[in-house]
C-alpha cells in the first residue's frame, strides 16, 4: 500500500537524512514522496526518485506539510530537525510536531526511530490502518 511520506532535514542534518534514504531507498521508492524545498532537491539528486517539492522551511514548506496532515494526507514524517541549533522558524517547526501528536501521525526525528518506523511490518503491511481522529 503506498503511503505519503514528507521528508525534512534542518540544514546540519541533511547529510544524515540522505544517507539514511540511501540505506532505505527501496522502501522509499515504493511510496509517494514530498519534502521541503531544499531538502526535497538535494533527495531527488541523491536518490533518483520522484519527490514532490514544497516552498524552503522558512519560507513556508512546513506549513505547507503541516496542510497535508491537517487534510488527512501524511501517513509519516521523517524530521531530522537539530535541537542544538535553534532555527528563526522554530514556532513552525513546534506546529508540525504538534500537528502530528494531534492528527495520530508517526514521526521520527532521529535515524534510530526512522530506522524502526521504516521497518516495521506495522507501517510496511498493508493491514495497518492509521487510525485518524475526528476532531
Amino acid at each position: 500500500m503506498q503511503k505519503t511520506i514528507a521528508l525534512v532535514a534542518h540544514d546540519h542534518k541533511k547529510p544524515d537524512l540522505i544517507k539514511w534514504s540511501l540505506v532505505h531507498k527501496a522502501e522509499l521508492s515504493k511510496h509517494k514522496l514530498v519534502a521541503t524545498g531544499t531538502t526535497g532537491g538535494l533527495l531527488q539528486k541523491e536518490l533518483g526518485l520522484a519527490i514532490h517539492c514544497f516552498k524552503s522551511g522558512p519560507l513556508g514548506g512546513d506549513q505547507q506539510i503541516g496542510a497535508l496532515i491537517a487534510e488527512g494526507k501524511l501517513d509519516c514524517l521523517i524530521f531530522f530537525w537539530d535541537p542544538l541549533n535553534p532555527a528563526p522558524h522554530d514556532p513552525d517547526v513546534k506546529a508540525l510536531l504538534r500537528l502530528c501528536s494531534v492528527w495520530n501521525v508517526p514521526v521520527a526525528c532521529n535515524v534510530s526511530t526512522a530506522d524502526m518506523l521504516m521497518t516495521s511490518t506495522a507501517f510496511t503491511g498493508e493491514e495497518y490502518q492509521r487510525e485518524i481522529p475526528n476532531l
